[in-house]
């Protein structure tokens, strides 16, 4: 029996209700309930992140939004039109069964590549250069999937697929979503978060358009001409970065998933701006997406969020289209919640997935005086204090190592020594830690009293370098030897923060 899984009706979208319970939903019923959903949750970020970008092409395709008014109804009708939907899918349907025999879902055969193990389709699964870390399956062991579960490692596999070798002469690249974060707009349900990122789509938004501007289902070979720059937005989400065909098996208890073929697909070029990731530009290498980094939480480089349109940086396109329907009069001012979504890579190895929220309170949408404000005076005054921070405790322990370290001809320790005497101190991560919530509140606070905002950020910056260092010093002073590390490290602290913070 040929075997069959129809993404339209078939359950395999993970959604969390009003209520916070979970359930699995077929595409056409998480747009029909969206409004009794709150969110979609995949089981990593990297599932939610591509669940949202496939669901929005869709509406684009159907909906389409090319301008203020036909956004705002689409906002006030309050749920995605039921009929509307099921024309479209009944179009469409057989391009969204995943084991089509001829235009299977997101997939195309290659002849050159023999079947392999599904591990390499999961970014998750120890696989390659993967390394073992909560998972144990193997690339020789193998691994199993159901039909929805492959449906979702699919559609990451599409959007965040790496760059690496492929044993044919054609190497991976990246999917569009491999390298930067991607940012979404939440609303207090999934029908809100959906329309918020529902972008304006014309000729130039967000990206040039083509007449032939569609996603990869309504294409009769989404690889023609093996093309390097997409027709548009919609063919730019639904991007075939890799030529993936799954092989099912039926068993006793149903389909599963064992096998596919894989090959490089379309190779996206250089260049080309994702809307939903925020921009840094580099000197020597031009706009560069902002990155999750392990040591450095997301919050200490916000201010890059609210850079609507500069020359060093800007915001995802979502943000800037939220300033414009706020500035329009079609949404009230306030403050909304965003999710940043992604992983960490070192070429083809994946390092860590991250899901963070940050609030976001449209003034700075609409105000670039408020936007360097909290650049200059919250998220560069907490870097000051940092440095001023790292320096004191490298007094102490340069002070720790060699206690005559101020006279003439004393001999000063070596910068590994002074490494191997302060990491495990961590006083900056001791630091950094205790600053989140403290900022977020100066994030609210700074629209609504900007100089009462700052005093307070500045009284928590002086005393948390203070409690990072203390809590180290404490330590250092019980050894009588390091008394005297433990003073000058005080005074030079003190001398910093004099500095950093005037009053």
């Amino acid at each position: 029996m040929t075997a069959s899984f129809d993404l339209i009706s078939e359950p395999w979208v993970p959604c969390v209700g009003r209520d916070g319970q979970a359930v699995e939903l077929g595409l056409q019923d998480v747009l029909v309930r969206a409004h009794e959903l709150r969110e979609l949750g995949g089981e990593s970020p990297l599932v939610t992140a591509a669940l949202h970008r496939l669901l929005l092409v869709v509406l684009h395709r159907v909906f389409g939004s090319a301008d203020y008014d036909a956004w705002y109804a689409l906002w006030q009708a309050g749920r995605f039109d039921p009929t509307v939907l099921d024309a479209y899918f009944a179009q469409w349907r057989e391009r969204f069964d995943l084991f089509h025999p001829a235009r299977p879902f997101y997939q195309a055969a290659d002849d050159r590549v023999k079947p392999k193990s599904l591990t390499s389709l999961v970014h998750d699964v120890a696989s390659g250069n993967n390394a073992t870390l909560f998972d144990h399956h193997t690339d020789d062991g193998g691994l199993m999937l159901t039909p929805a579960q492959a449906a979702r490692f699919l559609v990451v596999a599409q959007a965040f697929g790496l760059a690496g070798l492929s044993g044919l002469p054609q190497k991976f690249t990246d999917g569009p979503c491999a390298r930067g974060i991607i940012f979404l707009v939440q609303g207090d349900t999934l029908f809100e978060t959906l329309l918020l990122n529902l972008l304006r789509y014309d000729e130039d938004h967000p990206l040039p358009r083509r007449p032939d501007d569609r996603p990869a289902w309504e294409m009769d070979d989404p690889f023609q001409d093996n093309r390097t720059t997409p027709r548009g937005y919609l063919d730019y989400l639904a991007w075939q970065n890799r030529r993936i065909l799954l092989l099912p098996e039926t068993t006793s208890e149903g389909v599963v998933i064992r096998q596919m073929t894989l090959a490089p697909g379309l190779r996206l070029a250089e260049g080309i701006a994702d809307p939903m990731k925020p921009y840094r530009r580099d000197e020597k290498r031009g706009l560069l997406p902002l990155r999750f980094n392990e040591n450095r939480a997301l919050w200490r480089d916000s201010a890059t969020l609210f850079q609507l349109d500069t020359a060093e940086s800007y915001a995802p396109r979502a943000f800037a289209w939220l300033a414009e329907l706020v500035g329009e009069g079609y949404l009230p001012r306030g403050t909304r919640r965003t999710l940043a979504l992604g992983m960490a890579n070192d070429q083809a190895k994946v390092e860590f997935f991250r899901t963070e929220h940050l609030p976001l309170p449209l003034a700075y949408l609409r105000d670039q005086q408020l936007v360097n404000s909290l650049r200059d005076d919250v998220l560069d005054a907490a870097e000051n204090v940092a440095r001023q921070l790292w320096g004191a405790a490298r007094t102490m322990a340069t002070f720790v190592l060699a206690p005559q370290a101020d006279s003439e001809t004393a001999h000063q320790p070596a910068p590994e020594d002074l490494g191997r005497v302060m990491a495990p101190w961590g006083v900056e991560r001791r630091y950094w830690s205790r600053l989140e919530v403290p900022f977020r509140l100066a994030l609210e606070g700074l629209p609504e009293d900007r100089e009462g905002t700052l005093t307070s950020w500045q009284q928590t910056l002086r005393r948390m370098a203070w409690d990072a260092f203390e809590a180290v010093a404490e330590d250092v002073e019980t050894d009588p030897r390091a008394l005297k590390a433990a003073v000058r490290g005080r005074e030079q602290l003190a001398a910093g923060l004099a500095k950093a913070l005037p009053v």
